[in-house]
């Protein structure tokens, strides 16, 4: 390591190491944010899609196009789609399901299965959007947190919720949701969703960074469980880290960037990674990607025996 002023602080692979700078052209920052554009225009779409089949009947060979709301709906009014939490809640209400809805719940739950499961949070919940807007705020205005909560207390209030569901014959946290709230309000205009997603950002803001998503969703600790063995991964690319944190900067899940055992997996393999992409852009060496399990263990496999090669997002 050099020392002095001006010192180039060395990594231990031998690799200086560089902060992120933010490209100064268009096309260089229009790069950074390509994850973030595309989480927007999907969240955003989903809506359009809800909201334009509600209010304009939009249809294709005459049947409704996207009917319906994130717990329950219909695509082309043939492929039904639920929410598998909610169906969980309803399930130990003791209420009869009808074989259409349990299709929908395994439809959805075997997607995010494959996608990673917290792929909801980042690119489908609305919620999301409000809960950024929080985050960047923090930032650009230096707010610090009231206290501490850990985050595992997001798989407390899960039991809760699947507990108080069973007891009180009411699927609890439907009841209390701000995504379905600000969701319905959104799309069919009623409701206290606009009052609910307000708490949300304010606590986010104010109380706790990521508080909600991060910290007390039952809905994103389910979806935790359900991704964790997901073929969707962030690859990590070990011999090219030089741990300098930008990664965890940007991070709303920085608990998932434990970089120790991301070197042993050659990924980021906990659950309740978003793959929101955000790390991805800002690593100076390019040592993350989205990649597939499968072939982030092939490459493990292989790298004794081949020289190491990068992996292609």
């Amino acid at each position: 390591m050099k020392t002095g002023r001006g010192a180039i602080r060395m990594a231990s692979n031998g690799r200086p190491v560089r902060p992120f700078i933010m490209p100064s052209t268009l096309s260089g920052r229009l790069g950074v944010w390509r994850y973030l554009i595309l989480r927007r225009i999907t969240q955003l779409t989903i809506l359009l899609l809800f909201f334009g089949t509600a209010h304009w009947g939009w249809s294709v060979a005459g049947r409704p196009l996207l009917s319906g709301n994130l717990s329950s709906s219909r695509l082309l009014d043939l492929v039904p789609m639920a929410d598998p939490f909610a169906v969980l809640q309803i399930f130990l209400t003791r209420h009869m399901l009808q074989p259409e809805v349990l299709i929908g719940a395994g439809i959805v739950l075997v997607f995010y299965a494959l996608v990673g499961g917290r792929v909801w949070c980042a690119w489908v919940c609305p919620v999301n959007m409000v809960t950024d807007l929080a985050g960047w705020l923090r930032t650009r205005l230096g707010i610090r947190d009231m206290f501490h909560v850990n985050r595992d207390i997001r798989y407390s209030v899960l039991a809760l919720t699947l507990v108080l569901s069973f007891l009180t014959g009411v699927a609890a946290f439907e009841w209390v949701s701000p995504i379905s709230m600000f969701h319905r309000e959104l799309i069919f205009g009623a409701g206290l969703g606009w009052t609910a997603v307000l708490g949300v950002f304010l606590f986010d803001l104010l109380v706790v960074k990521h508080g909600w998503c991060g910290h007390l969703c039952p809905l994103g600790a389910f979806y935790a469980l359900v991704g964790r063995f997901a073929p969707v991964r962030v690859g990590f690319d070990a011999p090219t880290c030089t741990h300098c944190g930008e990664c965890a900067r940007v991070c709303p899940e920085p608990q998932v960037l434990n970089l120790r055992q991301a070197a042993e997996a050659g990924m980021i393999r906990s659950g309740e990674c978003t793959n929101c992409g955000r790390c991805i852009p800002v690593c100076p060496e390019g040592t993350l990607q989205f990649d597939l399990r499968h072939r982030i263990g092939a490459a493990d496999q292989s790298h004794e025996s081949k020289p190491h090669q990068r992996r292609l997002a």
